[in-house]
């Protein structure tokens, strides 16, 4: 079989990154990065400078684009392969990230009369401005009995679709007038390289509250929520769903020639960027959890039965792997709570250490390592941008227990990684105890790769050997897979998923395995780190502090 060659594109929160792949035998034959040019927008719109509100995080929908064509430029001028032989493109995107449309697909904040308007821009994943809307529409949920909160562990997330929307309608009736449409952004790329809405089973599943037999919640439900929200599906959401690894489409005319490809380039679904690295890690089984680590951490497992398990962020049937139901669980802070602490935390004697060969990070992690476990004296919580799991309270905050004068920077970073480790080990108790269970962890993405001690502090802290996926770039290869699917096998791509990971994903992956000594250790930490879940997860001190600095007195 002459070699074909598929891009897999993986939209992340401040760039994306692209690869294109032979079919025939997985090797990255040119990869790029693109960053946005607009980054994440938190403070002021582009151009005309409207200032934002706390807790808004937008983007520009336009970077989508460019970082779309600037990707294909690179890698095809960085590879000597006929643009004959490329067959498919993949997308994966941050989700829920949504913004409102006209029917040609036309955002409205490129439209004069609206781009002063904040509503009418793309509302990222982590815009967090939602959740009043977010806590209706759990209120009216519970009070109806409505069947779809079993499958989201019992309340959805501000972060999600409906809320966004519904934000939107509470605060700017003429942006929700004047939309013909509300998308998913990884939807919105596919629409604009077909040329026509394809919506994917995975977004509309694990952020739209659809299902497969249910399909979206109930015309009466939506009603209660809001009247104008009665027609929703159908007038503002597209009902028809299309499930992962099939086929979008193909390129239009104005999209090959912009890209440099041709129209007979095959476009998948898209899939949500966490959930893509199951696949770009060759994972098509139970009893593995696979853990995105990124800025946050998505944890993702698949099994042949559904069930309800308290806290995750979804269960969705062909929701990542057709056959099976997809489960997510997830932690809302992962490099961004290490991020946090070297920005603001790491003092001027460890920063002069640092060098251009040697991070900031690798410094501290240095100094972390050479720590016993518990000997920083120190426990701490994981919630600095809120718990997704198990508690599912995008309000509760950071906590750390132990100072005294002779706590050190290195002390401290130690125990927010370990924090990572004990939220983990809570999310992987919530599946076992229900009956999912787990015997091994794969971990892809940045975090894993450039942090060895965290890995290390996954497997004594979980008592689970971690494989660290040492593929590039292992969500954008997760949609090369989907685009070999899409392309099919008449085409020189694949017609399962689980051919084209048998023929396209290779690699050896770094195994850390637990140190049982320190095992016992961190099995004493975590009956602590329970107790201060416990007591500040149902407790309301942090949000109360929350109010009192939004200047909402209790």
């Amino acid at each position: 079989m002459k070699d074909k060659y598929v891009f897999g594109i993986d939209f992340g929160t401040e760039s994306a990154r692209g690869v294109l792949v032979s079919t025939k035998s997985g090797e990255v034959i040119a990869s790029a990065v693109s960053y946005y040019p607009h980054g994440v927008i938190t403070e002021r719109l582009p151009e005309s400078g409207e200032l934002l509100e706390p807790n808004w995080v937008l983007q520009h929908p336009g970077d989508y684009l460019y970082v779309l064509k600037d990707i294909a430029k690179q890698c095809l001028k960085g590879s000597k392969v006929n643009v004959q032989d490329v067959i498919g493109i993949g997308i994966d995107f941050t989700a829920s990230t949504i913004l409102p449309i006209f029917k040609s697909g036309v955002p409205l904040c490129f439209d004069q009369k609206y781009k002063k308007n904040p509503h009418s821009w793309v509302k990222l994943w982590k815009h967090h401005a939602a959740h009043k809307q977010a806590q209706l529409i759990n209120k009216v949920a519970l009070e109806r009995n409505e069947p779809f909160l079993r499958r989201y562990g019992g309340e959805i997330s501000e972060e999600w679709m409906l809320p966004k929307i519904l934000q939107i309608l509470h605060e700017s009736p003429e942006i929700y007038d004047a939309a013909d449409k509300f998308i998913e952004a990884g939807d919105w790329i596919v629409m604009q390289l077909v040329g026509e809405e394809k919506r994917s089973s995975c977004m509309a599943g694990y952020k739209g509250l659809w299902s497969k037999h249910e399909g979206f919640p109930s015309k009466e439900y939506l009603k209660f929520v809001h009247p104008r929200f009665e027609n929703l599906i159908g007038e503002k959401l597209s009902d028809n769903i299309y499930p992962i690894g099939s086929r979008a489409g193909f390129l239009s005319r104005k999209m090959a020639l912009e890209l440099g490809l041709t129209e007979s380039v095959a476009v998948s679904v898209a899939i949500i960027d966490a959930h893509a690295s199951l696949l770009g890690a060759g994972i098509n089984k139970p009893r593995t959890m696979v853990m995105a680590m990124g800025t946050s951490i998505c944890h993702m497992c698949v099994d042949k039965r559904e069930i309800f398990v308290p806290g995750i962020s979804g269960v969705v049937e062909d929701g990542i792997l057709p056959g099976y139901f997809g489960y997510e669980a997830g932690q809302s802070a992962g490099g961004d709570l290490l991020s946090w602490f070297v920005k603001n935390g790491a003092p001027a004697h460890l920063m002069r250490e640092a060098t251009s060969e040697k991070s900031i990070y690798c410094v501290l992690e240095e100094e972390a390592s050479r720590l016993r476990p518990g000997e920083n004296g120190l426990i701490a919580l994981d919630w600095w941008n809120g718990n997704r799991s198990v508690l599912k309270d995008p309000n509760l905050t950071g906590l750390i227990v132990g100072f005294t004068l002779q706590t050190k920077p290195e002390h401290i970073y130690r125990a927010l990684m370990e924090s990572l480790g004990f939220g983990t080990k809570k999310i992987l108790n919530a599946f076992v105890e229900n009956g999912i269970n787990i015997d091994e962890i794969y971990a892809c993405g940045g975090l894993a790769e450039k942090n060895r001690l965290l890995m290390q502090l996954l497997a004594d802290i979980t008592g689970k050997n971690v494989h660290v996926v040492t593929l590039p770039h292992t969500c954008a290869m997760g949609a090369a897979v989907l685009a070999a699917v899409a392309a099919g096998k008449t085409r020189g791509g694949w017609d399962t998923i689980e051919e084209a990971q048998r023929h396209m994903i290779h690699y050896e992956p770094i195994v850390y395995e637990v140190n049982e000594e320190n095992r016992k250790i961190y099995d004493q930490l975590f009956i602590q780190y329970e107790f201060l879940y416990d007591y500040f997860g149902r407790a309301k001190l942090m949000k109360n502090l929350l109010s009192i600095k939004n200047e909402e007195f209790v």
